[in-house]
């Protein structure tokens, strides 16, 4: 195909111990998955009714890639997430029938611009430039779902300067993986491509330019980065 521009880059992920890449399609986030971390924002949990919101695929920083501190904000606040990417799609799926979309894990932190969401909070207006702007989400190489042992007890941890800010268990979650792609596939057409950041346990806090982060989802995926 003949395009007027340059087409863009395909977004992708690199699989840990492999050549091959995972192509990115969209990036889907759910929000207070973690009673706790709901708490600490001040917002309730509607386990029938789960929030959702989207980033920009090219807003994925791979690779042990730096994290360039974005714009307009004071205050820019790290969410550490179990990440999932999905090998087949769907729409109105049971919770038996989503679980079969795994296609493999990941760990990233969904950035977040506190400030201007608070102001758009204030406004009952959308979060996108709080949540999709440039470089907001840093993730981990994917590990095959074969290749992965995950449970109730798997522990998701970020460090900043060595010093543990957020930790939980997997069993921490409102909504567990199938749930919550269950949930997903009632609002959208999911399709192989797609990664879903799986929501925040409490204890999110800023960032500063210098910072080193370590995130860890137990025996599976770690991210290191630092924020410039």
């Amino acid at each position: 195909m003949k395009t007027v521009i340059p087409s863009p880059a395909q977004p992708s992920i690199p699989v840990a111990g492999r050549a091959e890449r995972f192509p990115v399609r969209r990036v889907f986030c759910i929000g207070r998955n973690y009673a706790d971390h709901a708490r600490e924002m001040g917002a309730s949990v509607d386990k029938t009714n789960p929030m959702f919101f989207t980033k920009p695929a090219d807003a994925l920083v791979t690779d042990g890639a730096e994290v360039p501190y974005p714009s307009a904000t004071a205050d820019l606040h790290h969410e550490v997430e179990m990440v999932v990417a999905l090998g087949a799609g769907g729409s109105d799926l049971s919770v038996e029938e989503a679980a079969r979309l795994v296609w493999g894990y990941g760990v990233g932190l969904d950035l977040t611009r506190r400030d201007l969401q608070a102001q758009a909070k204030a406004k009952g207006a959308p979060w996108d430039v709080a949540k999709a702007f440039d470089h907001s989400a840093p993730v981990s190489a994917l590990v095959p779902a074969g290749e992965a042992t995950l449970s109730a007890a798997t522990r998701i941890v970020l460090e900043v300067n060595g010093e543990v800010r957020q930790q939980a268990t997997l069993g921490d979650m409102v909504l567990d993986v199938p749930e919550i792609l269950s949930a997903l596939s009632r609002l959208f057409a999911l399709k192989a491509g797609d990664i879903v950041y799986t929501g925040t346990p409490a204890g999110v806090a800023a960032l500063a330019r210098g910072d080193r982060f370590l995130a860890t989802l137990e025996g599976v995926a770690t991210l290191e980065g630092r924020v410039v």
